[in-house]
């Protein structure tokens, strides 16, 4: 496959429960027939939505992750991103991320399901993690942004899958323990050891770990 398949800006939703077995994320699974990682076990996200542009957050990400989200990156991008996790995290998951609001003025066709909760979309309590992209060969590659969410910040049931779409099956929190068990993607691991060794749902003080396969030499970086 060559490289000259196109990089997708994407975004990805690490979402983390604590309970009486440690923390645990919730993951999904990718049907057998899908054209990018089939039959994987993921976390919730998918590519950046042209309409992601043109919603308005009730609550501005923290400062931190919006700098470090601009590093090697086309300008204006770390507000829609942020609203990609959030659309793609209802749409995939069922679960909601926001804050209890009535929208103004026009609705894209893509937030409509979520605007009929009752809630506007709100980035106060994500923190960007991790960023990766997809290394050549692959037949689609994505360029993801990894965002930490803790389920408190939920306003919904973290257990109610009922409004999911059907794009993920197999929807579960499952430990951090017993998660490198599941069928991953190479990436996915490398995230949930970074999670492990961090121990909490926040950046790691050095800098978000980013792994650049942007060209045929991979390379690692942290966005400080």
């Amino acid at each position: 496959m060559s490289s000259s398949v196109p990089i997708h800006p994407a975004a990805t939703v690490i979402l983390l429960r604590r309970g009486s077995q440690g923390l645990s994320v919730l993951m999904g699974q990718r049907g057998a027939g899908a054209a990018f990682m089939p039959g994987k076990f993921v976390f919730p996200g998918g590519r950046l939505d042209d309409t992601d542009h043109g919603v308005a957050l009730t609550d501005a990400l923290p400062t931190p992750c919006s700098e470090r989200l601009r590093q090697h990156s086309p300008d204006g991008l770390a507000t829609p991103l942020a609203l990609a996790a959030i659309r793609e995290l209802w749409e995939e998951t069922g679960q909601i991320l926001g804050a209890p609001a009535a929208w103004d003025g026009p609705m894209p066709d893509a937030w409509q399901s979520y605007a009929a909760t009752g809630h506007r979309p709100s980035a106060a309590q994500m923190q960007f993690f991790f960023r990766a992209i997809t290394p050549p060969g692959n037949t689609r590659r994505f360029d993801a942004r990894f965002f930490v969410i803790d389920a408190k910040a939920l306003r919904s049931n973290p257990d109610d899958f009922s409004r999911a779409s059907d794009e993920l099956s197999h929807l579960q929190w499952v430990p951090l323990a017993s998660a490198t068990t599941l069928d991953l993607p190479f990436i996915t691991t490398i995230v949930l050891s970074e999670i492990v060794a961090l121990g909490q749902a926040c950046p790691p003080s050095d800098g978000v770990p980013f792994f650049d396969n942007s060209t045929d030499r991979p390379h690692f970086k942290r966005l400080i």
